[in-house]
């Protein structure tokens, strides 16, 4: 049967695919969760945008690389939402690396969430860091 000879080296790619993501976020979003500044989300700006102001070149070429490994790790946790891994965390860091209208929102609204902020603060404490300082979400209809 031609379907079996092309469907087992198709569950075998995804397979080592599933498990070259999940080892890689176990490495990767840790060190990166480790390494984000822990009032990152209490900031109004960006830790990067200063520097890009004084190195145009440098800063966009940095902003550059930033995107598309924030497009990478998107999607990688978007495969892990279904695949092994960890598909939240893994998004939220992807987010923090990309630009795109709305990013801040998006970022705390899942920052927010009690079971995400455990995690990330877990990481962290491992690693001596400080938990995230995380702005308290606005009250609907007031200041």
């Amino acid at each position: 049967m031609p379907t079996e000879s092309v469907l087992f080296p198709a569950l075998v790619a995804l397979f080592v695919i599933s498990l070259v993501m999940f080892l890689g976020s176990l490495a990767l979003i840790p060190v990166l969760l480790v390494r984000m500044p822990a009032d990152y989300f209490a900031r109004s700006e960006s830790p990067f945008a200063s520097w890009r102001r004084r190195h145009p070149l440098a800063g966009s070429a940095l902003q550059a690389a930033r995107n598309l490994l924030g497009f990478v790790l998107l999607l990688a946790g978007l495969a892990m939402m279904v695949l092994p891994g960890q598909g939240i965390i893994t998004i939220l860091m992807a987010l923090t690396l990309l630009d795109f209208p709305g990013k801040r929102r998006l970022e705390l609204r899942i920052v927010r969430q009690r079971q995400v902020r455990a995690s990330i603060d877990w990481v962290r404490r491992r690693a001596g860091r400080p938990p995230l300082v995380v702005p308290d979400a606005p009250r609907p209809g007031g200041d």
